[in-house]
């Protein structure tokens, strides 16, 4: 009896030993290898999975937050000091995100790293307004098919401007609906072409366009569904403008067309540009014509007078020899009878 009661005391103790053993090293692991979940919210981030929504605004971070969860529709990150958008940025672990809402306003974005957003294939608005913009990878907007609205407000510094123009040629932006440019002190259209876009808005307002050419006239012309917006733009009001003026009066492809002031010259300012009077450019040109004509009529007249004179030569030189004795003859009759009036003595043998 004594060695049954052993024996049972044994197990108890053996599998009591054991379970404490489980439940310290089951600790251990969660301190040291934590387990991540779909439900797991980024640090100093707001996440609500209803809505899809992760909000990161005003960290210290210098980086995109890991761990973004695989169910993130929307995604702001804001106020954060993210200088730099490296490859990859938002991908976790080599896995693509359903990511439809990408907002990184007021970042202080400098750089974008070629395929920046891999892993956003599926992504239909992206907002860069706000940020510092020094240097733009021709590959930047790489994987983004699918991509609608692209946001770049307030953001292009002038030593990336050229940058823009390549990195927005992309035919990863074929879908691309909307693009905001303003407030970037742009000088023309950083479009060198319209046609590898579906574009339906481009806002180019508040930027320093003085002209628009004939070339990005023609585009505009092919381009019947594309809605422009200019206003706030210096505009150079001079006969150079003609094309664009023309268009705008003839489309109506420009919805702010009623708020587009002339800037230069002095004489024309705060004048709407729809108000510029090309008929005096005509008129201006019709008269540079005239003189130009009035200029090649008197050269080729001139070319004709030479020509007579130098087959003429010797005609002309002996017209002037002839001239040349006539007139010495008679200045030796003068002489002469200057002679005889000013000597008393020849006046009298004269008589």
């Amino acid at each position: 009896m004594w060695i049954f009661n052993s024996a049972n005391n044994s197990k108890y103790l053996f599998s009591k030993r054991n379970r404490r053993c489980l439940y310290y090293a089951a600790v251990v692991c969660l301190l040291f290898f934590p387990v991540r979940t779909d439900d797991a919210c980024p640090s100093s981030c707001i996440c609500a999975r209803e809505s899809g929504k992760v909000s990161c605004r005003d960290g210290d971070d210098t980086g995109v937050p890991g761990n973004i969860p695989e169910w993130t529709s929307t995604m702001i990150l804001s106020g954060r000091n993210i200088s730099t958008l490296q490859r990859g940025a938002f991908m976790t672990n080599g896995t693509e995100l359903e990511m439809m809402i990408l907002s990184l306003s007021y970042n202080g974005i400098q750089t974008i790293e070629a395929y920046a957003f891999l892993g956003l294939p599926r992504l239909h608005q992206l907002d860069l307004s706000h940020n510092q913009l020094e240097s733009i990878s021709d590959r930047a907007f790489h994987g983004l098919p699918e991509l609608r609205s692209l946001y770049l407000n307030c953001s292009i510094f002038p030593q990336a401007t050229a940058q823009l123009a390549n990195a927005l040629s992309t035919q990863s932006l074929r879908n691309l609906h909307r693009l905001e440019l303003a407030g970037n002190r742009l000088k023309s259209i950083p479009l060198t072409r319209l046609d590898i876009y579906n574009l339906h808005t481009l806002v180019l307002t508040n930027n320093s366009i003085e002209t628009i050419g004939m070339g990005n006239v023609t585009n505009l012309y092919k381009q019947r569904r594309l809605r422009l917006y200019l206003s706030l733009n210096p505009f150079r009001c001079n006969c150079e403008l003609g094309t664009f003026y023309y268009w705008l009066k003839n489309s109506s492809q420009c919805p702010d067309a009623g708020r587009l002031l002339c800037s230069e010259p002095e004489a024309k300012r705060g004048d709407p540009v729809e108000n510029l009077q090309v008929e005096d450019c005509t008129k201006e040109n019709l008269e540079a014509v005239s003189y130009v004509l009035l200029g090649i009529v008197l050269a080729l007249i001139g070319v004709v007078f030479l020509m007579v004179l130098y087959l003429n030569r010797r005609g002309i030189k002996r017209w002037l020899n002839n001239i040349r004795e006539a007139c010495r003859d008679q200045m030796e009759v003068y002489h002469y009878r200057y002679e005889q009036d000013s000597d008393p003595r020849l006046a009298n043998v004269a008589v």
